[in-house]
């Protein structure tokens, strides 16, 4: 009986995210494939629940849109931030990334929207937020 990817599932897989206009953001096929544990948050929820029931050597494309990806754009995460409170050796560029940490300790990240004298507009959405993306998978190994 062929394996099947389940809730909990070790796998195996090349996998490929592209934007609505087919711009690959992230692949494997071209590199070394992925090993995941599934569950276990490296990949998207949404994702994970794609390859549910695949099996070794299954290939499939899902075409997601942004509620069912990476959520709708929220305005509220997009904030101005005072040039004394980024990080100390930060060197903001317009779509750069900076990195906080909360003062819990967890790290975050945001994009740099606009830059003025005293602020940064920073945006905390995840890059695909409110976009239709598609995820191409091909199942190599399931544990």
């Amino acid at each position: 009986m062929t394996e099947r990817v389940a809730e909990n599932s070790l796998i195996t897989l090349n996998y490929r995210v592209t934007n609505q206009e087919g711009i690959e953001l992230v692949s494997t096929f071209t590199t070394t494939p992925a090993t995941l544990q599934m569950g276990a948050g490296e990949l998207a929820p949404t994702l994970e629940q794609c390859l549910i029931d695949l099996a070794v050597g299954d290939e499939r494309s899902f075409e997601l849109d942004a509620t069912q990806a990476y959520g709708a754009h929220n305005p509220q995460l997009v904030q101005r931030v005072s040039r004394s409170d980024l990080p100390v050796d930060a060197a903001p560029e317009i779509d750069g990334v900076l990195q906080f940490a909360s003062p819990g300790g967890t790290r975050f990240a945001g994009r740099v929207r606009q830059i003025e004298a005293d602020s940064v507009l920073m945006d905390f959405n995840h890059p695909l937020a409110g976009q239709t993306i598609r995820f191409d998978a091909q199942i190599i190994g399931v544990m």
